[in-house]
C-alpha cells in the first residue's frame, strides 16, 4: 500500500484569516471594546506580557523589551528586570539566546558570550521568532485537542528549527468521502452476545477469529482482517470486540525531527506489544483520483496516498489535506507499528479502516513508526503475505536510519 508519510513531506500548517490577537491589536489601538473576543471597558488597558524581545543593560540595570499580550509592536517597551514578573518567558528568552549562540556553523560552535550589554540583531530576531513560533504551535496543539474524539492528549514539540504549523492541514477523527463516493457508516445486524470472547460473535459471522485476547492485544497475524462489534450489537461499550472503535488511549506528541524528516510522532507512555495506538483516516478517493494526485506528489517529493486494496483497488485515502496524528507518523524498515485492516459498521470491504497496532513494547518518548510497504517487523510480520503494492513511480530516498534499511520508500 502507497502509504502516506512525514519524511518526505511539505510544510503543513493551521489555516486561518485573523487571529484573534490581531482584532485584538486592531481594537485596542482604535480604543474600541468587543466582548465577543474579550476586549471591554474594564481590560481595554490591561497590560500582560506576551513575550520578550531585546535586551540591554544600561547604567548597570538590565532592562527587556516586552511585547504586550493584545497590542500592536508599536506599543513595545523597555522594562526593567525588577518589574517583570514572568520568570517563565524570561527561562525562555535565556535559552532562546544560548542555543541560537550555541548553534553549529560549518562545524564550528558559536561561543556565547553573555557579557554583552546588548543584543545583535540577528540574537534578537531568532528570539522572536521563536516566540512566536511557541505561541503558533501552542495554538495549534489547543486546536488538535478540541478536534479529536479519544481519550489521548496530543501535544507539539519543536526544538530543532523555526518550523511552524503545517499549513492546509485539517485534523479529522474519520474517513472524508470525496464528493461521489458514499460511505456507509449504518451497520444493518449485529451480534445478540452476553460473552463476546465465547459467543458466536461478529467475527464468526464473517468468517473470521476474534483479533484479541483478553488483554486487549491482537492475536491474529498481519492481512487476517478484524471484525469488530458495531452499533447493531446488543453487547455494551465495555465489550472485549470494541478496541480500535474506542480511539487512541495514549498520549502522544507530534515532534520535529532532528535528522531531516520533518514532522514524526512519539509516544509519551509506554505502550505494550501488540496495543491498538492509532487509526489512518484521510480523505477517500477513486483510484483513478489517485493516479492523477500521485503524479502531482511525486513531482514535489512527497507521499500521501494509502490503498484501500483489502479486496479491490477501487479506492484511495490520501492525507495530503485531511488526517488526523498518523499523518505525521514517519517510515522506518523496522517499524513498531503494523497495519491491519478493520471493519465496524462499515462492512463494504473495498472500504475497510486502518488501524496501527504495535509490534513490541514501545516505550516512552520512542518515535512511532510503520512500514510505507506495509512488511513489518517482529513476530508478526509475514513475507507470505503481499502488503507492498507502493506506487512505482519516483523512488524516495529512505531516511529512517535502521540496520536493516532499503534504502528507498518504494
Amino acid at each position: 500500500m502507497a502509504a502516506a508519510g512525514a519524511e518526505t513531506r511539505g510544510a503543513w500548517c493551521v489555516p486561518c484569516l485573523v487571529s484573534l490577537d490581531t482584532l485584538q491589536e486592531l481594537c485596542r489601538k482604535e480604543k474600541l471594546t468587543c466582548k465577543s473576543i474579550g476586549i471591554t471597558k474594564r481590560n481595554l488597558n490591561n497590560y500582560e506580557v506576551e513575550y520578550l524581545c531585546d535586551y540591554k543593560v544600561v547604567k548597570d540595570m538590565e532592562y527587556y523589551l516586552v511585547k504586550w499580550k493584545g497590542w500592536p509592536d508599536s506599543t513595545n517597551t523597555w522594562e526593567p528586570l525588577q518589574n517583570l514578573k514572568c520568570p517563565l518567558l524570561l527561562q525562555q528568552f535565556s535559552n532562546d539566546k544560548h542555543n541560537y549562540l550555541s548553534q553549529v556553523k560549518k562545524g564550528k560552535a558559536i561561543t556565547p558570550k553573555d557579557n554583552n550589554k546588548t543584543l545583535k540583531p540577528a540574537v534578537a530576531e531568532y528570539i522572536v521568532k521563536k516566540a512566536k513560533q511557541r505561541i503558533a504551535l501552542q495554538r495549534w496543539q489547543d486546536e488538535l485537542n478540541r478536534r479529536k474524539n479519544h481519550k489521548g492528549m496530543i501535544f507539539v514539540e519543536n526544538t530543532v528549527d523555526l518550523e511552524g504549523p503545517p499549513s492546509d492541514f485539517y485534523y479529522i477523527n474519520e474517513y472524508k468521502p470525496a464528493p461521489g463516493i458514499s460511505l456507509v457508516n449504518e451497520a444493518t445486524c449485529g451480534c445478540s452476545c452476553t460473552d463476546c470472547f465465547f459467543d458466536k460473535c461478529c467475527p464468526a459471522e464473517a468468517g473470521v477469529l476474534l483479533a484479541y485476547n483478553k488483554k486487549q492485544q491482537i492475536k491474529i497475524p498481519p492481512g487476517t482482517p478484524i471484525y469488530e462489534c458495531n452499533s447493531k450489537c446488543q453487547c455494551g461499550p465495555d465489550c472485549p470486540n470494541r478496541i480500535v472503535q474506542k480511539g487512541t488511549q495514549y498520549s502522544l506528541c507530534i515532534f520535529r525531527t532532528s535528522n531531516g524528516r520533518g514532522w514524526g510522532v512519539k509516544t509519551l507512555v509506554k505502550i505494550k506489544r501488540m496495543s491498538f495506538v492509532m487509526e489512518y483516516v484521510g480523505e477517500v478517493i477513486t483510484s483513478e483520483e489517485a493516479e492523477r494526485r500521485g503524479q502531482l506528489y511525486d513531482n514535489k517529493g512527497i507521499t500521501y496516498l494509502f490503498d484501500l486494496d483489502y479486496e479491490s483497488d477501487e479506492f484511495t485515502v490520501d492525507a495530503a489535506r485531511y488526517g488526523n496524528v498518523s499523518h505525521f507518523v514517519n517510515h522506518s524498515c523496522d517499524p513498531n507499528l503494523q497495519v491491519f485492516n478493520v471493519f465496524i459498521d462499515n462492512l463494504d470491504t473495498r472500504l475497510p479502516r486502518i488501524a496501527l497496532f504495535s509490534t513490541r513494547t514501545i516505550n516512552a518518548g520512542e518515535e512511532l513508526t510503520f512500514d510505507y510497504q506495509m512488511k513489518g517487523s517482529g513476530d508478526i510480520s509475514s513475507d507470505s503475505i503481499d502488503h507492498s503494492p507502493a506506487r512505482k513511480r519516483v523512488r524516495t530516498v529512505c531516511k529512517c536510519g535502521a540496520v536493516t534499511c532499503r534504502g528507498y520508500l518504494n
